[in-house]
């Protein structure tokens, strides 16, 4: 089977064959979908690597996350390829599990496969693989991390807004003493959460008790073990902040073993709204933070930056919003 059978069934040249395989913006939505059902009738499969040396483009786009353990990465490469898959597009995955070495390793990776594009979706990248990847004109899209230039677009999170809202939530329902479980502060992400959890206090008129700030792991168990520590203070916090679902999830499983339930004895806030988060005991109230908008957005910006890598790049931001569940209630008094 080949390209010629394929332009013979959909009604079409086979130069327009090849532009629908490979993406073109020229090729109308209608004669596109006949293109792609010949495709899928006739079971014919493109040659990449010919496509490649054709075009000059591999349909292949990279995406580099942190930890591929953590249920909100899962989330977002389902959405990012989802995205790619309405395109006719590819993605390559890797994961750096936070890990310096193993980032290089990624992007040598990216490179050896000549993506089109690639999105950091990381908190940390060492600025000469930047300049690598840049170099060789391949657009980059950051999460949270990127600063806009020829080449390379950001996405921006409104922490600020989405941490607002959780501390105006707890406010409302009586909590002034309000505990925060950071991510690891070495990165950019982490220290982001931080200063906005503590403008948010500033703002709205409550104490600032550093002592009630612990630092985890954005894993369960340094959510599990920050929250014991926050036990152990003079002053328990009344509710708790934290920097994700899973330090959320950890810090609930560390007030179940000692005998404290939420939200009666201690509210909890996640962030992220991984799906888990809706099925927890008690079911977690949490700030969502759009996987699927985030992927749309990293996918398209570098979809229509790949013939014109030397424009300058977009900045754009994701609102979070709070979902309300079972983990935050009243304060309770504690005499």
């Amino acid at each position: 089977m080949n390209i010629k059978e394929v332009a013979r069934l959909a009604k079409v040249s086979t130069a327009t064959v090849s532009r629908t395989i490979n993406g073109s913006d020229k090729v109308t939505a209608e004669t596109a979908e006949r293109v792609r059902k010949a495709i899928e009738e006739l079971k014919f499969y493109p040659n990449t690597n010919a496509r490649a040396l054709g075009s000059g483009r591999s349909s292949l786009y990279g995406l580099i996350i942190s930890d591929i353990t953590n249920p909100f990465f899962p989330e977002l490469v389902k959405s990012f390829e989802d995205v790619a898959v309405e395109f006719g597009q590819e993605v390559l995955v890797a994961n750096t599990d936070y890990n310096a070495h193993r980032m290089e390793v990624c992007v040598s990776r990216m490179l050896q496969r000549k993506v089109d594009g690639v999105a950091i979706m990381t908190s940390e990248m060492d600025e000469h693989l930047v300049d690598e990847l840049n170099s060789r004109r391949i657009p980059l899209v950051f999460l949270d991390t990127g600063k806009p230039q020829p080449g390379i677009s950001n996405i921006a999170i409104d922490y600020a807004a989405g941490i607002d809202a959780a501390v105006e939530h707890l406010i409302v329902q009586g909590h002034t003493s309000i505990g925060f479980i950071t991510g690891p502060m070495n990165l950019t992400s982490a220290r982001v959460r931080r200063a906005a959890f503590m403008d948010s206090l500033q703002r709205k008129g409550l104490k600032l008790d550093a002592e009630l700030i612990e630092e985890g792991n954005h894993q369960m168990g340094g959510g599990h073990d920050a929250m014991l520590r926050l036990l152990g203070k003079k002053h328990l916090p009344t509710a708790v902040l934290t920097s994700n679902d899973m330090t959320a999830i950890g810090a609930i499983g560390a007030l179940s073993e000692q005998g404290l339930k939420v939200p009666r004895d201690i509210s909890i806030i996640g962030f992220d709204d991984i799906a888990l988060s809706a099925f927890t005991q008690p079911a977690l109230t949490t700030v969502r933070l759009s996987r699927q908008e985030i992927a749309k957005v990293a996918f398209r910006a570098l979809y229509h930056n790949r013939d014109e890598v030397a424009a300058g790049g977009q900045e754009y931001t994701i609102q979070p919003t709070l979902i309300e569940r079972k983990s935050t209630g009243p304060v309770k008094d504690r005499g």
